[in-house]
């Protein structure tokens, strides 16, 4: 039965949500040079205009549609076919189901494009398009429907993932390691200074970034009650403790930079992610804690490699989302969400070891799969802009346009 207030919520989350992507273009664009602004903002809107697109025709089907052996939906909704005011009760009995494609739809648009940060500056536009385009369906798909499908194996296993530990940040985060690695550094990495062109713009990303995850958490509970205020204080406490936490390791470091503060943030609420709706507050706070020490340093390690992961998607996402999915299984209890099950904390160790099963079958998935199709997008078309176009600049070479006046 249709309830109006949980329908209102789903709503906003939604637009919270989508509201996610362009911030995201904001947060990665201030971290690239001044050439490479609109490149990097074009990224993420592109992808925003491209996946509500598929994801309406086909992608929605192959997540959510009807179970095929716990592994894929089938393509019986293709083109939302019969998709409409009914309820599904597999999902969100109390609003209309094309209210619940809208809400995955903002998800299945910003996964991809956190990856564009791993290989900003130096991307094929054209050959981008097409990875985003396969990655979405060969990874995002079959990742979404495993673990919130009906019928999906790692659902059935009793996986716990809140609002997209595995489904988004594992699968962006390593994701983004794999492309990397195809992709290659850029033009004098390690060589010249790559200072970003605009913190102010990084900063006004990340807090929009933060406003929309209680979209993102808050909205997962599908309903305007007890789960989504417990994932909304949950969602804030992480991460505020994650920023904190990453203002006085930077400190003790160097100094407390404003880049640092919004980079934990984000870490935080990465982190908190799948736990969100199984979690009390205190949990949450040693979540967003011990995630930003994990990224802090990962971030340290990547720096002494040759990997070239330009706005550490890795170690931020991937790192948050693999510590947030191991902390459900640590910290989650039912007197939270009667819906979920005891940790490891609480009585109940075999929820860590589903969790941890998922982290390595969902990591090993992503990086083998993305991989192979950036291996093969970069035979067929190039991922790599040519040298000529990374030296002048991706927004005049591959956009024909500038951010600034010079």
């Amino acid at each position: 039965m249709i309830n109006n207030a949980d329908t209102a919520w789903v709503l906003i989350s939604t637009a919270l949500v989508i509201l996610m992507t362009p911030a995201l273009a904001l947060f990665y664009g201030g971290m690239v040079r001044k050439k490479n602004i609109l490149s990097t903002l074009m990224l993420s809107i592109a992808i925003l205009a491209m996946i509500s697109v598929t994801w309406v025709l086909f992608g929605y089907s192959l997540a959510f549609g009807p179970d095929k052996h716990g592994l894929i939906g089938g393509l019986e909704w293709m083109g939302l076919t019969g998709i409409g005011a009914a309820p599904n009760a597999s999902y969100a009995g109390t609003i209309p189901a094309l209210a619940f494609m809208a809400f995955q739809m903002a998800f299945a648009i910003i996964t991809p494009a956190l990856i564009t940060g791993a290989f900003v500056e130096r991307i094929n536009f054209p050959g981008f398009l097409l990875y985003a385009l396969l990655w979405s369906t060969f990874i995002y798909c079959p990742v979404t429907h495993w673990i919130w499908g009906a019928g999906g194996w790692l659902r059935n296993m009793g996986v716990l993932d809140f609002a997209g530990g595995a489904v988004v940040h594992i699968t962006a985060g390593i994701s983004a390691l794999a492309v990397a690695t195809v992709v290659g550094k850029r033009m004098g990495y390690k060589k010249f200074p790559m200072e970003p062109s605009s913190i102010p713009l990084t900063v006004i990303g990340a807090f929009l970034l933060w406003f929309g995850w209680f979209g993102f958490n808050a909205g997962s509970a599908l309903s305007s009650g007890w789960i989504a205020t417990s994932a909304f204080v949950a969602t804030n406490t992480s991460g505020a403790a994650a920023a904190f936490t990453w203002m006085i390791i930077s400190w003790i470091h160097k100094r407390p930079s404003v880049l640092g503060i919004s980079t934990g943030a984000i870490v935080g609420l990465a982190a908190v992610t799948p736990a969100a709706g199984f979690v009390s507050p205190l949990s949450a706070m040693v979540i967003g804690t011990v995630a930003s020490l994990i990224s802090y340093y990962a971030i340290l390690i990547r720096m002494k490699t040759n990997l070239d992961d330009s706005l550490d998607v890795f170690a931020c996402h991937g790192m948050g989302g693999m510590t947030g999915m191991l902390a459900t299984g640590l910290f989650a209890q039912k007197a939270i969400n009667p819906g979920g099950a005891n940790g490891l904390f609480f009585g109940n160790p075999g929820l860590f070891y589903t969790q941890l099963l998922a982290v390595v079958i969902v990591a090993g998935f992503s990086f083998t799969v993305s991989y192979a199709l950036a291996k093969i997008v970069d035979a067929m078309f190039s991922l790599r802009a040519t040298e000529d176009e990374e030296e002048i600049g991706l927004d005049l070479s591959q956009h024909g346009e500038s951010a600034y006046s010079i």
